[in-house]
Formats: structure tokens, sequence, C-alpha cells
């Protein structure tokens, strides 16, 4: 229903408007390309649209401000790393007291003992180790799958998304073979050698991938959310689980976007039993850190087979995990930021931006549809809710996605790229809502318009 020759030319007009309003940003983009690629710190920034990256003043709370004096309700929120809302309070605070006491000593704190109790009475797993970031989580829980299995394979799901971890950038192609996904840089060797890929929801797919028995883990989001947000099965990932235990093989469950839905993630609200979870980002109030649970069985297993001796030269941890600054942080951000109550505010928040979206887009007649995941709620283009990664790709619209993207920044709204999701923290108002729905609106008229 959208007109591409209309689109091209509100894209021309959000160009210009978007170069008119950050004339410094284009300034700092013109010298840091000087000094890095493509003039930005991370590569896939380059694919923020625009003729560059804004660049950041300041941010606190829900919204942030840019070089140019621009304020933005930021709806990306560090794509979960924030939240919590920028810099909260109590984090900030832990993080000043810690700082003045030692930030990395290679030593348990006080307070590994108290966050490692708080996650495992969250997400009902006992025993938790702490990384620099949930992709260390993920390649740590793999590692370990593969010594207690002695397996070699990890199923993943097809258009999944779990950091830099070398396993998962792996697709399936048009005969169903496991191949390396688009855009994989420098895979050390053929992706079906480490992997196997299923579809979301498939779990005739999944018995036959674990029928090898060469399967150590089955690494997943119970949710899929880097895609857009695909929602499990009613059963699925409960029928996962028994698979998993019925050929061996250790699930490991991903809540790093997915904690989303409340305290203790998808795995305590639909009482799910993994052998390992993992998560990251948010639990710090977006200071770098990562932790992973496991269950009595799988640390007692590692205990027997890892010697003292060689316990530091197997591949898992790293001289900055655990360290006492971040831990301060997970601590305040647990107890102070990520309670329930305010998970409660977000929900409603989230399910309030999700009824204004859906109810332009039914307005508009876009056939569009809308999924939400607690305080997470996306629009994607499609009549109905994909049932996996494939369809929700297939789903996407680049020229469509890089349009809006601009056009809501330019109108003062940072969504999460590089889809149309949003995200609620505790900071955020149902001011904030309701001005996007307001100008989501205003963009949806103007592209239907005829």
């Amino acid at each position: 229903m959208i007109d591409r020759e209309r689109l091209a030319k509100l894209r021309a007009i959000e160009d210009q408007r978007f170069l008119k309003s950050h004339p410094k940003s284009g300034e700092l983009f013109a010298s840091a390309k000087k000094s890095m690629p493509n003039g930005v710190p991370m590569s896939w920034m380059s694919k923020w649209p625009g003729a560059y990256p804004i660049f950041v003043e300041e941010a606190k709370g829900a919204s942030f401000v840019d070089v140019d004096g621009n304020t933005y309700i930021d709806l990306c929120l560090g794509d979960t790393g924030s939240m919590t809302g920028h810099s909260p309070d109590a984090t900030v605070t832990a993080i000043r007291e810690q700082v003045g006491k030692g930030l990395s000593v290679m030593l348990p704190s006080k307070d590994a003992e108290v966050v490692s109790a708080e996650l495992a009475s969250r997400f009902n797993l006992p025993l938790w180790q702490f990384t620099v970031s949930a992709t260390d989580a993920n390649r740590h829980a793999i590692r370990y799958a593969r010594l207690i299995t002695r397996k070699s394979k990890v199923i993943v799901i097809d258009r999944c998304y779990h950091g830099s971890v070398d396993e998962t950038f792996a697709t399936l192609d048009k005969s169903g073979k496991t191949v390396a996904r688009e855009g994989n840089i420098g895979a050390p060797v053929p992706l079906d050698q480490t992997t196997r890929v299923v579809a979301f929801n498939d779990l005739a797919a999944m018995k036959i991938a674990l029928q090898h028995n060469d399967v150590a883990a089955i690494l997943m989001e119970p949710a899929m959310t880097n895609v857009g947000i695909v929602l499990p099965k009613e059963g699925y990932l409960k029928e996962v689980e028994k698979l998993a235990k019925q050929f061996g093989a250790l699930l490991i469950i991903d809540e790093t976007h997915t904690i989303s839905v409340g305290p203790g993630g998808m795995t305590s609200q639909l009482s799910l039993s993994p052998d390992f979870l993992t998560i990251g980002k948010a639990i710090g109030g977006g200071f770098p850190t990562g932790a992973f649970g496991m269950t009595q069985q799988v640390a007692d297993s590692i205990k027997k087979m890892v010697e003292l001796e060689v316990i530091d030269t197997g591949g898992i941890g790293g001289t900055l995990a655990a360290n006492a600054l971040s831990l301060a942080a997970m601590r305040a951000t647990l107890s102070k930021v990520l309670t329930k109550e305010n998970f409660e505010r977000m929900i409603k928040l989230g399910n309030r931006w999700a009824d204004g979206v859906e109810k332009v887009i039914n307005q508009y007649q876009l056939g569009w549809t809308v999924n939400r995941l607690g305080a997470r709620a996306e629009y994607m283009f499609a009549p109905t809710p994909p049932v996996n990664g494939r369809e929700a790709a297939d789903a996407g619209d680049f020229e469509l996605e890089q349009y809006i993207h601009l056009r809501m920044l330019n109108d003062g709204f940072l969504i999460t790229p590089f889809h149309n999701m949003a995200l609620i923290s505790p900071d955020t108002t149902s001011v904030d809502v309701d001005a996007h729905t307001g100008a989501f609106e205003k963009m949806c008229s103007e592209l239907t318009a005829k």
C-alpha cells in the first residue's frame, strides 16, 4: 500500500530536515572519519539513517540530548542496555561510591554474594558466574556444555542473535541446509561444522536436529527479539526442554532482551527449567556486564571435570569479569531499579504504546501487526504475527524502515534499530508514549496520502 515514489519524496524531505537540525553532529562526523572507519566507534552505527549518526551530549532517564541541543524521547534505550533509563540514580550512586573503593582486584566482593543470590531467586537457578557481557556468558555456557556432554554441535534458532558468538551466525538456506548468515565476517570454520539451525516454534525440526546425538547445547531466546518480536506458541518451550533432556543436550536460555516481561524474565513467567541462563545489559543499568546461571547438576559436573591446577586456562572468564564496579552496579540496579513495581508500570506503558500504534495502523488500513513482550513492543510489516525468524525477516522492508527511523528521529523519537521496536523504561511517561502515538499518526497519514 506504500507508494514508493511518494516514499522517496518523503525521505528526501527528512534528509534535508536532518542536515538542517544536526550541523554539529555533521562536523564531528567529518572529523571522526579521520580516526575511525566510517566515522563511528562501532561499525554497525553506520546503519543509522541520515547522512551521519547523531552524536550524543548527555542522556538521563527516558531522554537524551545531542550535540546540537536536540532532545529525544528514547524508546531504544541502548537496545536494552539502558532499559533502566539512562543513568538511574541508584546505580549511579553505587558506581560513584565503588569507584573510590576499587574497580577490579580479581577477588570477590560482598556484592558478588548479594547479586548471585538475587539472580538465583529471580530465575530459579541456584549458582551463578559473572562475565563482561552477555556474549561472554553465551560463549562460556557453550564451552561448558561441550565439556559436560562431550558433544560438539550447538543448535540455534534461524535468524537468532546472541552477540558475537561464532556458532550463532548461521541460518537455513532454501534447501534447509545450515549455512553462514549473510554479513557473517571471518567465520573460523564453515557453520555446519559447529552449528545446526532450526526454525523457531518448529518442534519436529528440533527433534530431527537432536536425533544425530551430537548436540551439546540448544541456545535460544524464549521469544525472538533481534529479528523482530516472535512469540513462542503455547507449550513450545516446555516441549523443547523435554527434547533436550531426551537427547542429552543442555538448554541455554538467553534472557538478555526478554527480561522485558518481568523481574525473572520469561523463565520465571513460564516456569522454565533451563540448564543454563544467560543475561547481560540491563542488569547493570547500562554498565557493561553479564552473568550466567546453572543448575546444581551442571555445576557438579563441571567441578568433577575441571582440575584446579588448570582452571584458569580453559577459556572461561576474563581479567575484568566479576569486577567490583560491575557488581556494585548490578546490586543497585536489581534491588532498586528493576523492581516488581517498576516492571508493572513499564509493562502498562508498553501496552499503551502498542495500543496507540495498533489504533493508527488500523485507522490507515496499513495491514501491519503489533507484537508485545512486556515493556517491549513492535510493529511489523505483515498482517499476522510471524511464527518464526524467517517470516519475521521476510516481513522486513529496509527502505521503509530507514524512512520511519529517520522521520521519527527528526520528530524527536529514537526507536530500536534496526526494526520498529520500542522499549519502556521506569522513567518513561504516558506523555512520552502519547507524543509518539501522535507523531506516528502524522507520519502514517502522510505515507498513505493519495
